[in-house]
């Protein structure tokens, strides 16, 4: 059975805390539509769309794009949407949510908690194959190590660490997060629709998700993602 089309979402999580692997799951898992602002944002700058264009200025600017903005670009892009959808990466201001929430009333907004030192140690260890994207990761308990150390494990090619995952910018990134977030939790907490999810990884958070979502959802689970 595939889930009400009516059904909207979102999901929160900070830089590092895996929404893109439980975004992945909860889609796969109840044919929800995934919503990915910023992957729907770099489609349009690349097919040089208006909107794409004008996002372009703010971006090539070093500049968050203007709620005004982001806000008709999100809300335009919902409208083509023909299922039950997970919104990502937006909204990241109470104004983005509440001007959403007047479009749309959400029935969940999901929130991950993962502890900002996890965050920090899981990504301060990891590196990239730029030219294919491969990631690894070189930490002591590490994740998909690379064969040899600082090697691509396909082409032999070095790899580097990106600007954006070293620790102190990590760390930067973690604090504005926090502190654009926290009124969109709270908004959401008003509204009576917020859930909170805490772990240290993705496999000890889906579980919970799993278990909120199928109260929500119209949907019979035949197996765990």
């Amino acid at each position: 059975m595939m889930a009400s089309k009516f059904f909207k979402s979102v999901i929160l999580g900070p830089p590092g805390s895996g929404k893109g692997t439980i975004s992945a799951r909860i889609v796969n898992t109840f044919n929800l539509e995934h919503v990915s602002s910023g992957d729907r944002l770099r489609q349009n700058i690349k097919e040089r769309t208006s909107i794409g264009l004008e996002a372009e200025k703010y971006i090539k600017g070093g500049k968050l794009v203007p709620d005004d903005v982001m806000i008709k670009f999100i809300c335009e892009d919902l409208k083509q949407t023909k299922s039950g959808w997970l919104l990502d990466g937006f909204p990241r201001t109470e104004a983005q949510a509440q001007a959403l929430w007047e479009i749309h009333k959400l029935d969940i907004a999901l929130n991950l908690v993962v502890p900002y030192s996890v965050i920090i140690d899981r990504i301060k260890d990891r590196w990239v194959h730029l030219p294919s994207g491969r990631v690894y990761n070189q930490g002591s308990a590490s994740f998909n190590p690379p064969k040899i150390r600082g090697k691509d494990d396909v082409t032999g090619e070095p790899l580097v660490q990106r600007d954006d995952d070293k620790p102190e910018v990590i760390k930067k990134r973690l604090e504005l997060y926090d502190q654009m977030t926290k009124p969109v939790i709270e908004f959401y907490r008003r509204k009576g629709i917020l859930h909170e999810f805490t772990g240290n990884t993705s496999d000890e958070i889906w579980p919970k998700v799993l278990d909120c979502l199928v109260a929500y959802i119209p949907l019979q689970i035949t197996k765990r993602a």
